[in-house]
């Protein structure tokens, strides 16, 4: 853990001198340059009096750099094209098992031929268009704002039946990397 160094930007980004954080918290100025440069470990009674100073949540200060908010920016998105569905796939981000896309369907154009399972849950919300969502015996035309989930282990499928695009956010999350729409 590299609890010193978020504590140090912190501090830094608040514009807090170690004199000041030293005089706010009672601690020593060298110890507190040995917590922010990873020197010492300190206690929880220790790191709560300096999150306390710094305004923080505790937890905050215990999270692992990739336990903290992730940002994927427009630019730096991934897509995939399904040419034979006539589906285009926006990756939005990805995270410990969740996943979340914008998917375009194609007038006429589906998940598939066939109706599909994988290993997850998945949440939807229609963005724009009306689809037709089935699962098993049960099938359901939806619109625009409208949102659906479903258990993705039984077989699915997605089918845009309106005549413009439809474009669906969807949520999918398993703890198998391995979904695929």
């Amino acid at each position: 853990m590299d609890i010193g160094s978020t504590i140090r930007s912190i501090r830094k980004r608040k514009k807090i001198t170690i004199a000041q954080m030293s005089e706010g918290t009672g601690l020593s100025k060298g110890f507190i340059s040995n917590v922010e440069n990873n020197n010492t470990s300190p206690s929880i009674s220790t790191l709560e009096t300096i999150s306390n100073f710094l305004n923080i949540p505790l937890p905050y200060l215990l999270l692992k750099k990739n336990d903290r908010m992730q940002v994927v920016r427009k630019n730096e998105r991934t897509y995939t094209t399904y040419t034979d569905r006539n589906m285009k796939v926006e990756n939005l981000i990805s995270k410990d098992g969740l996943r979340v896309m914008n998917v375009e369907l194609a007038p006429g154009a589906s998940t598939g031929l066939e109706p599909h399972s994988h290993e997850g849950e998945e949440c939807h919300v229609i963005v724009k268009g009306t689809i037709l969502a089935e699962q098993c015996e049960e099938s359901m035309i939806l619109e625009e704002g409208d949102s659906f989930s479903w258990n993705a282990s039984v077989p699915h499928f997605v089918k845009n039946i309106g005549d413009e695009p439809a474009v669906i956010l969807i949520a999918v999350y398993s703890e198998s990397e391995d979904t695929d729409l």
